[in-house]
C-alpha cells in the first residue's frame, strides 16, 4: 500500500527545541511542542526606504556601512564638494571635500574615508582622507582618471579601471595610507562599474557599456569571475570578494539586484526606484544605496537587509475577560499595557480599564459619558475624541487626555462626530472619518493642545479603522454607501490610495504602523473574525480570530495585537491577544526556543 510519505512527502520534525539554525537548511519546518508553535526557517530580503540624501546627486561617492554611511561629491547642476554622513535614518552635512567633482571613487568606513580621482573639467588624480569631520589631502593616484571604482580601507585602499579619454583603462592602484602604487591589471578596460571588496579580494562588476563580466583581484592579479545575470553599466555595489552586491544600474535605468557567492550571480529582490549613476555602501545581508539619476538627480535612499530568520505561525489566543461587556469602544495602548474606555452598555459609558497583558483592572473614568469614540496614545498618555450619546444622538467634540490614573479636558474637535478613527500619540494625535449624520472624510491633528484641519480621505466613511503616526497613518474599511475595502496612507499633508482589504468590512478594528497594519473583525454581509496584515503596500490574510464581532476595541502591534469587547448578538467582554505571522529571531544567534 501507498504510504503518506510517498503521497505527501517529509512528515513536519517534531522537537521539543528550536534546531540549531543556518541559512544551510532554509526552508525547514518543525513544530516546537514546548512553546507549542509550528515554526519555519526562512530568508527575507527586502529594500526599505531610508531617509532622503540632503542634496540630490547622481556619480557620487560611497563609503561605510548601512547605519554609518558616506555620500561625497557628485553632481547636480555643478560639480560638487558636499558630504553627508548617514546613521541609518537621516543624513547630516559633514566636511566638503577640497575638491569639488563627480565621476570619483571611494572607500572605507565613515570616520576613516578614502576619494580619489574624478572629474571637474580634467580628469582628477587628487586623493583625499576623511577623519569623520574633514577631508586632508593624500598621495595622487598615479594615473588621473575618471569613472573609476575604488574598494578596500583608507590605509589599504584599490582604485581600478576608469576612462581618460575614450574607452576602458585596465590600470590598478593600490594605496598604503599615503601613497599609490601599481598594481596588476585588470583583464578587461572598463568604467561606470561597480566595484567593492578588499585590496587583496577586490571585485570588479560590469561597466561601460553593458558587460556581464566580472573580475577578482587577488592583491597582485585579476582573474575572470562569473557573469552577471543583468547586462548593466553604472552599477552600485557592497560586499567583499566571496559575498557582494550588485544593483541598480543603466540597461535603460534598472532596479534589478543580484548576489555574488564568490563563484556565481543569483537574482535577488529588486529596489523600489530604478536608477543609475548611484553609490553603494555596506555589506551583502546589509547594503545601503542612495543618489543617483533617474531622469534626473535623485535624493532617494534604500536600505537591503538579508537575514535567516524564524517565522513563527501567527495565532489568536484567549486574554483576560474585560469588567464591563460594553461595545463600541475606545482603544489605545500596547499588548501587555492596553486601555479601554467609553462605549455602550444599555447606555453610553464613562469606565476605563487597563490591561496588563493577563487582566483588565479598573482606571480612572472619562468624564464625558459617550461610545463610537476613537483613541490614541498609551496607557499612561492616552487620547479619547469625538463619540455620541443617546438617546438623542448627540455628537462630539470633547477630547480628554488620560495620565495613567485619571482623564482631563483638552482642546475641543473641530467637527463633532461620532464612529471616527484614530491614531497617533497624545502630542501628535489624528481623527479622520466618522459621521455627522453625513459620512466624514474630515482630518483633524492634535498637538497636545488643540486640533487643527488636515487634508481630507479620498472617501468619507465612518465606522472604519486606523494605525499608524500622526504623520504615516493608514485608514482602512468602513462604510461609504456600503461595506468598503477601500484602503487610504496619510503622510501629514495629504491622503493617497494603498491596496485594498480582502475582505470589504465596517465596524472593525484596526492596530500597528502604516507599513505593518492589523485588521481585524468587523462585519461585511455577516460577523467577521477575519484578520489582515499589511505591508505599506498589499493586504495579506491571516488567522482569524476565535469570536466573530463588531465594534470592539483595538491596540498594539501587527506583531502583538489586542482586540476586546464589541458586539457578537449581545455585548462582550471577550479578549483576544494576536501573535503576528512574522515575528523572527535571527536564527545565526537562536540555539533554543
Amino acid at each position: 500500500m501507498t504510504t503518506y510519505n510517498e503521497l505527501a512527502g517529509f512528515r513536519v520534525n517534531y522537537l521539543s527545541s528550536d534546531p540549531t539554525l543556518n541559512s544551510g537548511n532554509e526552508g525547514q519546518v518543525w513544530y516546537n511542542s514546548t512553546s507549542g508553535t509550528l515554526k519555519a526557517l526562512v530568508q527575507i530580503k527586502s529594500w526599505a526606504s531610508g531617509g532622503n540624501l540632503g542634496t540630490a546627486r547622481r556619480y557620487l561617492a560611497g563609503a561605510g556601512t548601512q547605519t554609518a554611511g558616506l555620500a561625497s561629491g557628485g553632481a547636480d547642476t555643478t560639480f560638487l564638494s558636499a558630504t553627508e554622513e548617514y546613521n541609518g535614518s537621516t543624513w547630516t552635512g559633514g566636511g566638503n571635500l577640497g575638491t569639488a567633482r563627480q565621476y570619483l571613487a571611494g572607500c572605507g568606513t565613515q570616520t576613516s574615508a578614502l576619494d580619489f580621482g574624478g572629474f571637474t573639467t580634467t580628469n582628477q588624480s587628487a586623493t583625499e582622507e576623511y577623519d569623520g569631520s574633514a577631508w586632508t589631502a593624500g598621495g595622487s593616484l598615479g594615473t588621473a582618471r575618471r569613472l573609476l571604482a575604488g574598494a578596500g580601507t583608507q590605509t589599504a585602499g584599490l582604485a581600478m579601471g576608469g576612462r581618460i579619454t575614450t574607452g576602458g583603462i585596465t590600470n590598478t592602484e593600490e594605496y598604503d595610507g599615503s601613497a599609490w602604487t601599481a598594481g596588476g591589471n585588470m583583464g578587461t578596460g572598463r568604467y561606470i562599474f561597480g566595484g567593492c571588496g578588499l585590496q587583496t579580494a577586490g571585485l570588479a562588476i560590469a561597466g561601460a557599456y553593458g558587460s556581464t563580466a566580472t573580475e577578482e583581484y587577488d592583491g597582485s592579479a585579476w582573474t575572470a569571475g562569473g557573469n552577471l545575470n543583468t547586462s548593466r553599466y553604472s552599477l552600485a555595489a557592497a560586499g567583499t570578494q566571496t559575498a557582494a552586491l550588485g544593483f541598480a544600474g543603466y540597461s535603460p535605468n534598472s532596479a534589478a539586484t543580484e548576489e555574488y557567492d564568490g563563484t556565481s550571480w543569483t537574482i535577488s529582490t529588486s529596489m523600489a526606484t530604478a536608477r543609475r549613476a548611484l553609490a553603494g555602501a555596506g555589506i551583502q545581508t546589509s547594503a545601503l544605496g542612495f543618489g543617483g539619476q533617474t531622469t534626473t538627480q535623485v535624493a532617494n535612499t534604500e536600505e537591503f537587509t538579508s537575514s535567516i530568520n524564524v517565522t513563527t505561525a501567527a495565532a489568536w489566543a484567549s486574554g483576560g475577560n474585560m469588567g464591563t461587556a460594553r461595545k463600541n469602544i475606545g482603544g489605545a495602548g500596547t499588548q501587555t499595557a492596553g486601555l479601554g474606555f467609553g462605549g455602550f452598555t444599555t447606555t453610553q459609558v464613562t469606565s476605563t480599564e487597563e490591561y496588563d497583558g493577563s487582566a483588565w483592572s479598573g482606571g480612572g473614568n472619562l468624564a464625558t459619558a459617550r461610545y463610537d469614540l476613537a483613541g490614541a496614545g498609551t496607557q499612561t498618555a492616552g487620547l479619547a475624541f469625538g463619540g455620541a450619546t443617546y438617546p438623542p444622538i448627540v455628537y462630539k467634540n470633547n477630547t480628554e487626555e488620560y495620565d495613567g490614573s485619571s482623564w482631563t479636558a483638552g482642546g475641543n474637535m473641530g467637527t463633532a462626530r461620532k464612529a471616527l478613527a484614530g491614531a497617533g500619540t497624545q502630542t501628535a494625535g489624528l481623527a479622520f472619518g466618522g459621521t455627522t449624520g453625513a459620512n466624514s472624510n474630515a482630518t483633524e491633528e492634535y498637538d497636545g493642545t488643540s486640533w487643527a484641519g488636515g487634508g481630507n480621505l479620498g472617501t468619507a466613511r465612518y465606522v472604519l479603522a486606523g494605525a499608524g503616526t500622526q504623520t504615516a497613518v493608514l485608514a482602512f474599511g468602513g462604510y461609504a454607501t456600503a461595506a468598503t475595502n477601500a484602503t487610504e496612507e496619510y503622510d501629514g499633508t495629504s491622503w493617497t490610495g494603498g491596496g485594498n482589504l480582502n475582505t470589504a468590512r465596517n465596524a472593525l478594528a484596526g492596530a500597528g504602523l502604516q507599513t505593518a497594519g492589523l485588521a481585524f473583525g468587523g462585519v461585511s454581509t455577516a460577523l467577521t473574525a477575519a484578520t489582515e496584515e499589511y505591508n505599506g503596500t498589499s493586504w495579506t490574510t491571516s488567522t482569524s480570530m476565535a469570536t466573530a464581532r463588531r465594534y470592539m476595541g483595538g491596540c498594539g502591534t501587527q506583531t502583538a495585537g489586542l482586540g476586546f469587547g464589541g458586539e457578537t448578538t449581545v455585548n462582550v467582554a471577550n479578549t483576544e491577544e494576536y501573535t503576528g505571522s512574522f515575528v523572527t529571531t535571527t536564527a545565526s544567534t537562536l540555539t533554543t526556543s
